[in-house]
């Protein structure tokens, strides 16, 4: 099997693949913030010149620190210290030279964005970005394979002799996984606090960079490996107990949703029994009051009895004067006129 092309020719111009790969990742990482951007509410007319700043910063980054991992081999040969398409970008120095000024930026941009929340919302975009990145980035680079193996998943690489550890692809599975959970995260705890799926984004990324360093990668420079699985470490540790504190600290906000049952679950039994007593009080005293309504409606109801009564009698004695009047008139004689002759 041959090494993958790693250049072409387009005319007299000479076009890397491994080039192609990194617009294709930037460009990925630019619609995608941009989607979560504008899916929680922000504004996203301010991102396009900052992401111009992150990419540029991002690769100088990235290039400084490869180059100062191995300063004896680029003081011998200067001319390769600009010649990224030969690979060498450290993942570390991207991410300090692109996270600082993309947070800088956007403070300026875009105020209503908080640092700790616009961190939390790029994390997935570069958890994904990464695992195409690696795919289409090293794995189309000079020697960008792992150890030398003669396992069946060894692949040939351009710049390097006989099968390599694939270790693109597997940093790029490494990195899906990590974006995957995540989503999973986002999803299943809604209420999380600030800070969350960065913390979480750390230490994740952090334990994958020790394993793959420590496991698959072959570096030229053992200094540079060893300060990539201390700084990988590093990372994980931080994560993790950013993690744990997050969450102590999410517990006691959480909003109850009895507060009657949580109040009275949090408060102490002589607590407890004044309350009762209260209570109680309180019910005795609506009794007392309902009895006093009764019995004024009680007797305003009687009032309202004897008033109809006396009605009644009024009536009856009108009905027998009316009577009378009508037997006088029966009884008395009808006097008819005479005819005339």
């Amino acid at each position: 099997m041959k090494p993958i092309p790693v250049s072409f020719h387009i005319g007299p111009l000479v076009v890397h693949t491994y080039g192609i790969g990194l617009a294709i990742t930037f460009w990925f990482g630019y619609r995608y913030f941009e989607y979560r951007l504008r899916k929680n509410g922000y504004e996203t007319r301010w991102f396009t010149g900052v992401f111009v700043w992150v990419v540029v910063a991002a690769i100088v980054g990235a290039r400084l620190v490869h180059v100062l991992s191995d300063p004896s081999y680029y003081v011998a040969n200067p001319g390769q210290i600009l010649a990224v398409w030969h690979g060498g970008l450290s993942s570390f120095g991207g991410l300090l030279g692109g996270i600082p000024t993309g947070v800088l930026l956007a403070r300026k941009r875009c105020p209503q964005l908080g640092m700790v929340r616009a961190l939390d919302l790029v994390s997935p975009v570069l958890m994904a970005a990464w695992g195409i990145g690696r795919l289409l980035g090293p794995q189309l680079m000079v020697a960008g394979g792992g150890a030398s193996t003669t396992a069946w998943y060894g692949m040939y690489y351009a710049g390097e002799q006989g099968k390599r550890v694939p270790v693109p692809i597997i940093q790029s599975i490494d990195s899906f996984v990590i974006f995957g959970v995540l989503l999973l995260l986002e999803r299943r705890y809604r209420a999380r606090p600030a800070g969350f799926i960065l913390a979480a984004t750390a230490g994740l990324w952090g334990l994958g960079r020790f394993y793959e360093e420590f496991v698959f990668l072959r570096q030229s420079s053992p200094q540079g490996s060893v300060a990539v699985e201390i700084t990988g470490l590093c990372l994980f540790a931080a994560g993790m107990v950013t993690l744990v504190v997050l969450w102590r600290r999410r517990r006691p906000e959480q909003a109850p949703d009895n507060p009657s049952i949580s109040d009275s679950v949090g408060t102490s039994a002589p607590d407890v029994e004044d309350d009762v007593r209260a209570i109680s009080v309180a019910r005795g005293s609506d009794a007392a009051r309902g009895s006093d309504a009764a019995h004024d409606a009680a007797g305003s109801d009687a009032a309202r009895g004897s008033d109809a009564a006396r009605g009644s009698d009024a009536a009856h004695d009108a009905a027998g004067s009316d009577g009378e009047s009508l037997m006088s008139l029966a009884s008395s004689p009808v006097e008819l006129p005479t005819p005339e002759a």
